[in-house]
């Protein structure tokens, strides 16, 4: 969708695919539906079924018991994810101005996100290592506000951060923000 979501048509992308139109149809149904399974492959890296929250990647930020260090994580993590998604993630957003699917999508990204921003953060919090006075809802306010994938275009689509240099801000701004 290199020319845009609204310019691009079914048959574009069976041309770049190599198939007929009728393939990508039977396969997908829609155009949003060729934006949904991009855009899940794309997050997962893969092409095992397996959901996010049940990925090693996911399960080691969960499973660590030294906050710090799954802060850390967290930021590792989630710079690898976004390196894959951020293409993706334009088109989705764009999309989501023109097409009521895509707009859905636009929606279960947020949410998803900020689900999965919450169980990390509540296991930081099973860990004793939110900072005092700080409640889990704030905090997951605080860590999908940074981990935002419109902080990550920000910074690195429009001011040009380097991958490393937004890992590194964000893995110390998480840990000032959030941990005792």
């Amino acid at each position: 969708m290199r020319d845009g979501y609204v310019a691009t048509t079914i048959e574009t992308i069976a041309i770049e695919a190599g198939v007929s139109a009728k393939t990508v149809y039977d396969a997908f149904a829609t155009k949003p539906g060729v934006l949904r399974a991009v855009w899940d492959l794309a997050l997962k890296g893969d092409t095992d079924a397996a959901p996010v929250a049940a990925r090693p990647w996911y399960l080691d930020v969960v499973e660590e018991p030294d906050p710090a260090r799954a802060v850390k994580l967290i930021a590792k993590n989630s710079v690898a994810v976004k390196e894959r998604i951020g293409p993706i993630l334009r088109v989705i957003r764009a999309a989501s101005s023109v097409d009521d699917d895509s707009a859905a999508l636009w929606s279960l990204i947020g949410s998803d996100f900020h689900a999965n921003q919450r169980v990390l953060v509540d296991a930081i919090a099973r860990h004793k290592g939110l900072r005092a006075g700080l409640s889990v809802d704030k905090a997951t306010d605080v860590l999908w506000t940074l981990n935002h994938p419109d902080t990550w275009l920000l910074l690195h689509d429009e001011r040009g951060w380097s991958a490393a240099e937004f890992e590194k801000w964000f893995a110390t701004t998480a840990a000032q923000q959030l941990l005792k």
